[in-house]
């Protein structure tokens, strides 16, 4: 396994609110765009595809990493979900009835939104790795000291012929 450092405050902040803006201006640009309420879902329904299968596929090549076993197929089927989430708003900003700017605009916000998914996830599982290192650290030095300890109790007690 890798040598990990926490992530700072300052960073895991600034990851959180990017996902919370991408999202929110995706949210906010499909809310007030002008197309039909069944276009509306289907670009909804891409951004949770996304960014499902983006922190799935980041899950899954972290687990890889650290020697955690996977299975090849759910690698595969979240590599897959992840390009076809991409080509599928991709197809679906080429063939929609809006301007350049708008599409740009939500190609834009939903690639911020992958990003700082992954990231928000990766924060969240360094933290969590790193808080259990450290209990598993405490609990040797609590065992060490208890062994020193009763090792001085054992030293220091009379002893009985």
């Amino acid at each position: 396994m890798q040598n990990l450092n926490k992530p700072t405050k300052a960073f895991r902040i600034a990851s959180l609110a990017a996902l919370i803006v991408g999202v929110g201006a995706y949210f906010i640009g499909l809310y007030n765009a002008p197309m039909a309420l069944n276009e509306k879902g289907y670009y909804f329904t891409i951004m949770l595809f996304g960014l499902f299968s983006v922190v799935s596929l980041q899950k899954t090549v972290r687990d890889k990493m650290e020697g955690v076993p996977t299975t090849k197929a759910y690698f595969l089927a979240s590599a897959v979900a992840t390009v076809s989430a991409i080509v599928l708003l991709v197809i679906g900003l080429l063939n929609a009835e809006l301007l350049l700017s708008e599409k740009g605009f939500f190609g834009m916000a939903f690639t911020l939104s992958l990003f700082a998914a992954i990231t928000v996830q990766k924060n969240v599982r360094d933290s969590h790795v790193i808080g259990e290192s450290r209990k598993a650290s405490i609990e040797s030095r609590k065992t060490d000291n208890e062994q020193e300890y009763n090792a001085l109790e054992a030293e220091d007690s009379p002893k009985t012929v």
